[in-house]
């Protein structure tokens, strides 16, 4: 076929190209889009299965699964014995998730499940805290810990979604009872305090004890030497007497009975008012005294 006489192409040929370029075209578009789609597919799918999509730019995501800590909003108050003063129980939870959960699911997920490990927990510290006297938080804190220890990790479900809570707690006193707890504690404090002192005195005694019982067995005649044995056993005996009574004094005190119990009344030391004593009444003029005769007048 040949063009037509003005150089334009025939109908025919015209149509032709026509076909061929959108063909062309067609082509070029869908191997941009296959390019496009090639690039972008690990994107899509990461985004589908709650991943974050990972890019050229991102910073490489964290090895292991997502941990979140959360706090109890407030204090746990558990009664103590008697239900007049309480414990105050102090939550910590960290939470994670064995599938890999973008941030802001993990953390929707755990305002959900945080509520029932509170719970959870109050049970726990009610149940050990219901025989132990009000100042025995220590107590208290040892038989929680013991008994997270037990059971560590709390499993929770949501559905396909699954999470673990490793709980941890602090117990703290009742404010109410801290100042009658304060002269104890101060002289605990001040019996630890002597204890520790007569402890190093004895070592330093039994040390030089040591020493001269080697000294005594070179020259065992010297008399200035045996005088000063014995002063050296002596302090050791006074050291281990004080000892001996700083451990029974501190064993009363921390008696439970000892803590709460106000110290006895001491007598009172002034001395009574003199009793008055009370002269003897004259004999009567009428009864005849016994053992010597009368004189008739």
């Amino acid at each position: 076929m040949t063009d037509a006489p003005d150089g334009r192409p025939r109908p025919p040929d015209q149509w032709r190209h026509r076909g061929i370029r959108g063909v062309t075209i067609a082509r070029d578009a869908g191997v941009r889009g296959w390019r496009w789609w090639a690039r972008n597919w690990d994107r899509l799918v990461a985004a589908l299965q709650d991943e974050a999509p990972v890019g050229f730019a991102a910073a490489p995501s964290p090895s292991g699964p997502l941990v979140e800590q959360r706090d109890a909003p407030r204090l746990i108050a558990v009664p103590a014995r008697g239900y007049v003063y309480s414990f105050y129980v102090r939550a910590t939870f960290a939470w994670s998730s064995p599938a890999s959960l973008r941030a802001e699911v993990l953390s929707w997920y755990v305002q959900y499940f945080q509520p029932h490990a509170i719970q959870r927990l109050t049970r726990l510290a009610a149940d050990a805290a219901r025989d132990l006297p009000p100042h025995r938080a220590g107590d208290l804190e040892v038989a929680l810990q013991r008994a997270l220890a037990e059971d560590p990790q709390w499993p929770y479900q949501r559905g396909d979604i699954a999470l673990t809570c490793r709980p941890d707690a602090a117990v703290r006193l009742d404010e109410r009872i801290m100042p009658a707890l304060q002269p104890h504690v101060d002289r605990l404090v001040k019996l630890e305090y002597q204890f520790d002192e007569q402890l190093r005195k004895a070592r330093y005694a039994e040390e030089l004890s040591r020493r001269w019982a080697t000294i005594l067995s070179v020259h065992p005649d010297d008399s200035d030497l045996a005088d000063a044995r014995d002063h050296l056993l002596t302090a050791q005996r006074e050291a281990a007497r004080w000892i001996a009574e700083l451990l029974r004094h501190r064993h009363a005190d921390l008696s439970p009975e000892s803590v709460l119990t106000p110290p006895p009344r001491q007598p009172s030391t002034q001395a009574a008012p003199p009793r008055t004593p009370t002269p003897p009444r004259p004999p009567s003029p009428t009864t005849p005294s016994r053992g010597r005769p009368t004189r008739d007048e």
